[in-house]
């Protein structure tokens, strides 16, 4: 890996955005853009949380197998320095498989980090027995230390000057072997690639492969471990140093104790916990003497591993491997190899590069607040959907630049409900207007049957209207026949005037609006229909206001026609209600039967022209077509409600006609 070359990149095609990375990134260096996750270099720490919670590995490590082929085929002798937590990743295989596949790749030494973290425990180990007075917090692991420098920049003094196990091994190495020896590191850390190059430690390591790497590495030379020869390492050998990739085995292989009773030393593992730790350190809370931090749960986790093997059993692994090793070499042997590099520098510089973003005022923190529908704090929810723990760090990374309101689900779901409304309130008004068609069509084709039959209809009604009147002319006044004869005139005159009525619906005249006495209009409605024996007919009249602008002779065919239905709905007799009622904008009449009811599969169908359900001969399928058509050229309403089913309860039929008192603009 390069200077400036960036650890971790999103592959765009595989990013779905369920913020996971956003949620686990303790830096929250995690970018979310144009709907895409991107990690922003200059945040990111290296913990590597994000390649290991990303379900469809969207997350790419530069890698560095080029730059170690490039190395094996020069002149430079090449060290695989492999770190401790390697049985944890191999767990099937013995370290002589191991060291035997790394020797078939080409190295020439293959050693063990572990050595360089038995200098470093002894370092800490002197630390802080010759500073009692001094607050150290461990700089093992290097994702620790980059989140200090870059967000927590007060804290650099207390970084312990000390370099990491791999930096130690290598300056060993080198002391050991000459200066032109290569050492790559061999581990489960992504945060060693930027170690590898960071200013003050670039040139001791020259390349850093995960084991991820290795095992790609290895298939591609088609080397497969457990048929490789067994080998041993090559020294140093190491001692309790092989127990730093478990949690608390730096202080063990110091010599440190955790005591819970002088709190001197206190180890953590975990982004929430070194997090946590690390707040409460500066604040001064935690007033310990050594801090021991690592960002994963051990190193044994970490992003680089293959493994799905469970924290324990990797535990178990590497505590297996030390015991079996530790008394390999001698006592003396060991104090000797130690003694050899007691001067080694393994001295450390950490400087602070303060990646902190500023902070919104109050007034553009709430303007964004209110963006996210944040109005009250009821309102902040701090779900965490958005990758954030709280609304209010997502809303100051909104003003930063690094996420989107759409991050906010509850907030989404709301605009999408509102969406969803609006899509509904479009779907029935186009429902409407595909309605209001059908129903231009349906009268359309009525108007064109009117006109036909207007003309047929009204030769005979004015012979039988020009007779009545002759009859009525010619009968005495105390007649009984002129009450007979002046209906019959007065019923050949109405149909007359449906008849002229037929035409100009025909022709879509306009409504003939005079102001009315609608409980008048009803009674004269309700004396043309004939009410056999076992009918009774009841009229409520409610209106407060009984007068309205209407066309009298139509609304009088509606009803006519209505309560004609309701009377031929009832053969066993029955109860008709017409009932009066309304307010200053609108009237509403309503036609109620207690007759048999229309089945539900053709109510849908009562208004279409020459439908019918009489008998042949006994209707034509007009009368509610013509109704309809009257009622919305009054711009009103016809509702129909009704129960054909005794099972559902009484059966009957409701007319509900709703009428504008006045004209409301009404088309020409």
């Amino acid at each position: 890996m390069d200077i400036g070359q960036q650890l971790v990149a999103t592959i765009p095609e595989r990013c779905r955005l369920c913020y996971t990375c956003v949620r686990d990134c303790p830096a929250k260096a995690i970018r979310i853009t144009g709907g895409q996750a991107e990690v922003v270099a200059e945040r990111c720490i290296g913990c590597g949380n994000c390649v290991k919670v990303c379900r469809r590995n969207a997350k790419q490590v530069a890698g560095s197998i080029d730059d170690v082929r490039r190395l094996l085929a020069g002149p430079r002798p090449v060290a695989a320095a492999v770190a401790p937590s390697f049985p944890a990743e191999f767990l099937e295989l013995t370290h002589g498989r191991v060291v035997g596949a790394l020797r078939e790749l080409g190295f020439d030494l293959v050693c063990e980090v572990a050595f360089g973290a038995d200098l470093v425990a002894r370092r800490y180990a002197e630390l802080v027995s010759r500073h009692p007075g001094r607050r150290y917090i461990a700089t093992t692991c290097p994702a620790i230390v980059s989140y200090v420098e870059k967000f927590e920049f007060e804290l650099v003094p207390n970084l312990a000057p000390v370099v990491s196990p791999m930096v130690a091994t290598a300056r060993a190495l080198r002391q050991r072997h000459g200066d032109d020896l290569a050492v790559v590191f061999i581990g489960p850390c992504i945060a060693k690639k930027v170690e590898a190059v960071r200013e003050g430690i670039a040139g001791d390591v020259e390349a850093a492969l995960t084991f991820t790497e290795l095992h790609r590495f290895l298939a591609e030379a088609g080397i497969e471990p457990s048929q490789c020869e067994p080998s041993d390492f090559d020294g140093p050998s190491p001692g309790l140093g092989a127990l730093f990739p478990i949690s608390r085995g730096l202080l063990q292989a110091a010599g440190l104790t955790e005591d819970l009773l002088s709190n001197e030393v206190v180890a953590g593992t975990g982004p929430d916990t070194f997090m946590e730790a690390i707040d409460e350190f500066r604040d001064g809370v935690l007033d310990v003497q050594l801090l021991e931090l690592l960002s994963c749960k051990g190193c044994i986790m970490g992003a680089g591993m293959t493994t799905t093997a469970p924290l324990f059993r990797r535990r178990t692994a590497v505590s297996s491997y030390v015991r079996e090793r530790l008394w390999v070499p001698s006592g003396e042997r060991r104090r000797a190899e130690l003694e050899e590099f007691a001067h080694l520098d393994l001295m450390a510089v950490y400087a602070p590069h303060d990646t902190r973003m500023p902070q919104p005022s109050p007034r553009e923190l709430a303007a964004i607040m209110e963006r996210l529908g944040k109005f009250t704090p009821e309102d902040e929810l701090d779900c965490g959907a958005c990758g954030y723990r709280t609304c209010r760090e997502h809303a100051v990374a909104i003003h930063t630049g690094m996420a989107e309101n759409e991050m906010c689900l509850p907030h989404t779901i709301e605009r999408l409900k509102d969406s969803l409304d609006e899509i509904n309130v479009s779907h029935r008004e186009l429902a409407s207007t595909q309605q209001a068609l059908i129903n231009a069509e349906k009268l359309a084709s009525m108007g064109q049957l009117s006109a036909g039959i207007a003309h047929e209809v009204n030769n005979p009604l004015g012979v039988v209207l020009l007779y009545a009147n002759m009859l009525l002319d010619e009968a005495p006044p105390d007649s009984p026949l002129r009450e007979d004869l002046l209906m019959i005139v007065e019923q050949a005159d109405r149909c007359k005037k449906v008849v002229g009525g037929l035409l100009n619906f025909a022709r879509k005249s306009k409504v003939v609006r005079r102001r009315i006495h609608v409980p008048e209009l009803v009674d004269r409605a309700l004396k043309a229909v004939i009410t056999p024996p076992g009918v009774e007919v009841s009229v409520e009249h409610r209106l407060d206001d009984p007068y309205a602008e209407l066309d009298g002779d139509q609304i009088i065919q509606v009803l006519t026609n209505l309560a004609v239905n309701a009377v031929e709905a009832m053969p066993n007799g029955g109860h008709l209600r017409v009932v009066t009622e309304g307010d200053v904008e609108r009237i509403t009449l309503r036609v109620v039967d207690t007759g048999t009811g229309i089945p539900r599969e053709i109510i849908k169908k009562i208004f279409e022209p020459l439908f019918t359900t009489k008998q042949i001969g006994k209707g034509t399928g007009l009368g509610l077509a013509v109704s309809y058509g009257i009622v919305k050229m009054h711009q009103g309403q016809v509702q129909v409600f009704s129960n054909a089913d005794p099972r559902e309860g009484p059966t009957g039929t409701t007319f509900v006609v709703t009428l504008p008192r006045a004209a409301k603009g009404e088309p020409a």
